[in-house]
């Protein structure tokens, strides 16, 4: 304590002791002698302390500012551009068994290692211990959450992403039960962290703990962002309740009535896109927290920002993100080009291509490459934008609402080039859960992997954050939905079909209609096809909401091309899941029921009207 009082000074300390919390207390007396800080300060909720913080990101060089007044830009390393999966693991003790699905190492041997890259990190810095709540303040989705790093622009970010939790904790008092996390960007060369070989990040459940150690790009170090997620899916299992990769937005129908839906899609299958689509509203774009109140389904947004990426983002397709990107306001741009001493550039922005300017690289013109002789691209394609969700005009009213919205409908959505419909409903919520979200695929992209067409399994697109056996994961969701008195409906989408000729099928605004559809579906204003898959769409009700959303007529043989059942492809993926299940300790059995069922519908199907049936024939 003589040490904290000493690191701190008098008027930070202070900041400590008024929380009242002892836990809290030891934590960061702890990591102050463990990692030797030169200085720590304390983060209240405070306009004062936020500023403090703004100004030593400049100050310390972790970010710079641009033209447009409250834009900075923040570089990571060169080797430092992603979330590192492969070094993401939980801290596991003897005879606990996530899977092998789950990354994991000994608890005992990966805290002694990440406590060793931990141990004086922060000479001659300064610590900041700051305090953040995840989900709305005051409420019973809020969770507390305590960061302690070294890296002015991790706090600058959390600032951006998520709500102050400082008075939260003074009210929580004596208690434990918060998140935690400690992180070093360890030793700096040019400003950004050098040693990358030992970035490590360990999440230890036991002690609701993440440890992230030299890495600076966001995904490994916010700690409030995925790496909670994974504690929160842990603590939600327990609890009974769901911590989900999952959007929230608000959908609006006749007489002024607005239906939230939650929605999770993996990366690059439009879930940003949808929730942020022209006409609805938004509540958050990525991670949400489902309780059972009184029987329905309540959700609200973890976060109170969004950390996008930033490719291809253009006045046409995302007119509102990009007037937030080109505004005076605060905004972290990171990994993109700089120009004209400050004015950023990022890949797919439809402006002129850039000859020379400064980027993640260094000093960058065209035609740089890397060690390797590979081309460096002017910006990243992970490169991203943090800003507040408060500054896009489209911002739902009830988005900090502490009793969060009640959830009308759940959507998942694939990258799938040749199977799924565009929009279906499922029978129910197990049927949903079983049939949609549990078997959800992406299909990668030339562009990204180097390989099109591989399909990666992503079961609720949450699989790289469940933090307990996917079996007992489903299950869990199995559970929740029997609870509920109130059932929302569940649907699948899938923007990627494609013809004969590789062209996709569906134009992007078509999006607007799907959700439009399921809208009026979940209050029971139009009628559906019952298919072996669940419900579709009647070609009458599509052809109206066209002309109403898009203006735009839609044809029958449109309809026809994008909702004839594909029984081959369907067939084929049932068997591809069953296969990724069948590899998987304490699968529920319904689901291999469920599958099977399904399996000899499209069978039945198939012999009476072929391979591929249009909706007519059903």
């Amino acid at each position: 304590m003589k040490l904290l009082k000493e690191k701190c000074g008098e008027k930070n300390y202070k900041k400590l002791l008024d929380l009242n919390n002892p836990h809290v207390l030891a934590l960061v007396a702890k990591y102050v002698e463990h990692c030797n800080p030169a200085s720590v300060f304390v983060r209240t909720d405070s306009a004062e302390d936020a500023q403090y913080i703004k100004d030593k990101t400049i100050e310390n060089g972790e970010e710079k500012k641009l033209k447009t007044k409250g834009h900075t830009i923040h570089f990571d390393s060169f080797f430092d551009q992603a979330r590192d999966k492969a070094n993401t693991k939980y801290l596991l003790p003897p005879g606990v068994d996530l899977g092998a699905n789950i990354n994991s190492t000994d608890r005992e041997a990966g805290l002694k290692e990440v406590h060793g890259y931990l141990k004086n990190s922060m000479q001659g810095k300064e610590m900041y211990v700051c305090f953040f709540c995840l989900g709305p303040t005051n409420s019973e989705f809020s969770i507390p959450a305590l960061q302690i790093t070294d890296s002015s622009y991790v706090i600058h970010s959390e600032d951006i992403l998520y709500r102050s939790g400082y008075e939260q904790f003074k009210k929580k008092g004596n208690s434990e039960d918060f998140f935690r996390y400690v992180h070093t960007a360890g030793e700096l060369e040019n400003g950004v962290s050098k040693n990358i070989d030992k970035r490590r990040v360990y999440i230890d459940l036991q002690e609701k703990i993440v440890f992230s150690t030299n890495t600076q790009y966001a995904g490994n170090t916010v700690g409030l962002k995925k790496l909670s997620l994974r504690l929160a899916i842990a603590k939600a299992a327990k609890e009974g309740w769901l911590a989900e990769h999952m959007f929230l937005m608000g959908v609006h129908g006749s007489k002024d009535r607005v239906t939230y839906f939650s929605g999770a899609f993996p990366s690059a299958c439009g879930k940003t896109s949808t929730s942020m689509v022209e006409g609805e509203s938004i509540i958050g774009d990525d991670i949400a927290y489902l309780r059972n109140k009184k029987g329905a389904l309540y959700a609200a947004n973890v976060e109170s920002g969004i950390f996008g990426i930033i490719r291809d983002v253009n006045p046409k397709d995302d007119p509102v993100i990009y007037k937030v990107l080109n505004t005076p306001g605060e905004v972290i741009f990171s990994n993109i080009l700089i120009v004209d001493g400050g004015i950023p550039r990022w890949l797919g922005d439809e402006k002129e291509l850039p000859q020379k300017g400064i980027n993640y690289s260094g000093q960058w013109m065209t035609g740089k490459k890397d060690q390797k002789g590979n081309e460096i691209k002017f910006a990243h394609m992970n490169a991203r934008y943090t800003i507040k969700i408060s500054a896009l005009a489209n911002r739902d009213p009830k988005a900090d609402d502490p009793s969060g919205v009640e959830v009308g409908g759940v959507i998942y959505g694939g990258r799938d080039s040749d199977t799924w419909v565009p929009v279906r409903q499922a029978f129910n919520w197990q049927h949903g859960v079983l049939t949609m979200g549990a078997i959800l695929e992406s299909e990668t992209t030339a562009a990204t992997l180097g390989k099109a067409g591989v399909r990666k399994f992503n079961l609720m697109s949450n699989l790289d954050f469940v933090a307990i056996p996917l079996g007992a994961y489903i299950n869990n969701y199995l559970e929740f939905g029997k609870n509920l008195k109130k059932v929302p409906d569940i649907f699948a989408v899938n923007y990627f079909l494609k013809d004969k000729e590789g062209n996709y099928i569906s134009a992007k605004d078509d999006k607007r209609v799907w959700l439009k559809w399921m809208e009026l579906r979940v209050h029971n204003e139009v009628e559906a096809i019952e298919t072996p898959l669940g419900y579709i769409p009647k070609y009458a009700d599509l052809k109206k909401l066209f002309q109403q959303v898009l203006k735009r007529d839609y044809s029958e043989k449109l309809y026809e091309e994008q909702f004839k059942l594909r029984i081959p492809e369907n067939l084929d993926k049932i068997k591809r899941i069953k296969d990724v299940y069948a590899k998987i300790p304490n699968t529920p059995k319904v689901l291999f029921d469920t599958l099977d069922k399904e399996q000899i519908k499209l069978e039945e199907l198939r012999k009476k009207s072929g391979d591929y049936v249009i909706p007519k024939a059903l």
